[in-house]
């Protein structure tokens, strides 16, 4: 999953949040009450890894979907949505049954049970929710069918956006899953910390030495402001390497070539010049204390402080962050703000040096796969095909405020005004990168955190943290790594 923060962790993560990515995805779902009415689905919990049964006795009428409930009661986005497409689907398709199995539990417990539940056809749904973070592990595990000789005759696939497809395509070639929708992430500055430090209105930099300028200026003209946040270090979990490092190390290169992982050699790329640059940057943020204490940075509630104290308080001039951001401050969420998008400016994260393509950002997501023990993958797909019009794709989008991967609704004008800075981000997804997601990446990025950990206490150098990743990094992968 699309890295998003926890709140204590996408990504909300976070919804359906790394998200984060990747997730642990953590946008508080709460504050996305006002978009749709409280869904009517009963609340199941862990029995309901039990509740599915797609083997040989299971109706082949009946299509069995398996997704994450909010483990907040009041939060029925997915509930409502899904029920009305259920409702669509029966009428269309005369004898036939959709089956909800909601599974409510966190992120890393959802990950758990979806994975009891495919290993045997008793207890397999027929369609599952499945963040990208992790998917490629239960591709590799043979828990998912290749979804190929479907998309070939289905015309609507050409309309999902290029890189929003390699989220759920494994190293064999094959596609996996559907995405039904994606983040992206870039720079939010607060306009009156701006003003006050004599900064432009319409900042745009070009570079990171743009962006240390900037909050340096900040620093010296605006006391009691903390001038950048940049997320760090273990206790920030996916959001130190999404957020954080991988919107640095990704923006070191040509953008055309992966940095963390070789493609051609299918290995992990160790001493690389690029990281050990995006360590650096780290480093400069906290050693000049351009940066939130070392002690708030380290602070698990890290990100939560930044969303619902620091942003809204004018306490922070510059914030490498999420786009889900704004789902914090609508109507419900606890800590409204309705005037974010007056106060807040956006600007895209620059590449080092203001190199082709110009500009950076990561994403993750969720998508929709069929388990390999599916009784009935025809009907699952068959149902994909009703849930990723591109009338219900829409609406999901703009309920979840996610990020459109079809690029018929990224062009629609409902689309594009259903939430201030949508646009902006949205147009992101045309020169993000998906992280290598995969069964490998979750231990390469607790590495990585823990390499920026070192440079932020101050603990480690740059050599030294980059070394000690790079002996991580092999012990990580198996010694599948190549230098460059």
């Amino acid at each position: 999953m699309p890295v998003r923060p926890t709140a204590a962790p996408p990504h909300r993560r976070t919804r359906p949040g790394i998200r984060t990515g990747t997730r642990p995805r953590s946008r508080p779902a709460s504050s996305r009450l006002r978009l749709l009415l409280a869904g009517t689905l009963v609340v199941t919990g862990a029995g309901a890894v039990t509740a599915c049964g797609s083997g040989s006795g299971s109706d082949p009428d009946t299509v069995e979907v398996s997704y994450k409930q909010s483990t907040d009661n009041s939060v029925r986005i997915m509930d409502t949505h899904l029920a009305a497409v259920k409702k669509q689907f029966e009428k269309a398709n005369p004898g036939k049954k959709v089956k909800l199995v909601p599974i409510k539990a966190p992120d890393s417990e959802y990950y758990t049970k979806v994975q009891q539940m495919l290993r045997s056809p008793k207890t397999a749904p027929d369609l599952v929710y499945e963040d990208t973070f992790l998917i490629n592990s239960d591709i590799t595990s043979g828990y998912l069918k290749p979804l190929d000789p479907y998309l070939d005759k289905w015309k609507d696939w050409d309309q999902f956006i290029d890189t929003a497809k390699t989220a759920a395509k494994a190293q064999d070639g094959k596609t996996y899953g559907i995405p039904d929708g994606t983040d992206t992430r870039g720079l939010w500055f607060d306009k009156a910390v701006f003003q006050k430090a004599g900064l432009p209105a319409d900042w745009q930099p070009k570079t990171w030495d743009d962006i240390l300028e900037a909050a340096r200026t900040i620093k010296k003209k605006v006391p009691g402001v903390t001038p950048l946040n940049v997320y760090t270090g273990k206790p920030a979990g996916e959001a130190a390497t999404m957020q954080g490092f991988e919107m640095l190390l990704y923006g070191t290169g040509d953008g055309k070539t992966d940095p963390l992982y070789d493609e051609a050699s299918k290995k992990w790329i160790a001493g690389s010049k690029g990281f050990k640059d995006a360590l650096a940057f780290v480093e400069t943020v906290y050693k000049e204390k351009l940066g939130p204490d070392v002690s708030d940075a380290l602070d698990p509630n890290i990100s939560t402080r930044v969303r619902g104290e620091l942003l809204p308080e004018g306490k922070l001039g510059i914030n490498l962050d999420g786009s889900w951001l704004p789902q914090d401050w609508l109507e419900g969420s606890g800590h409204e703000w309705p005037e974010w998008s007056e106060k807040l400016g956006l600007a895209a994260m620059p590449t080092q040096n203001g190199q082709a393509p110009g500009k950076v950002s990561m994403s993750g997501g969720w998508t929709w796969a069929i388990p390999d023990k599916a009784a009935n993958p025809d009907l699952a797909f068959k149902f994909i095909e009703t849930l990723q019009t591109k009338a219900n794709a829409q609406k999901w989008y703009i309920a979840n405020s996610g990020i459109a991967v079809r690029k018929d609704v990224a062009e629609d004008p409902a689309y594009v005004k259903a939430q201030p800075g949508i646009k902006f981000f949205t147009d992101l997804v045309e020169s993000t990168h998906y992280r290598p997601a995969y069964p490998a990446y979750p231990k390469v990025s607790t590495a990585v955190q823990e390499a920026m950990e070192g440079v932020t206490t101050g603990d480690s150098s740059v050599d030294e943290a980059a070394n000690r990743y790079d002996d991580d990094l092999k012990a990580a992968t198996d010694n599948q790594v190549i230098e460059k």
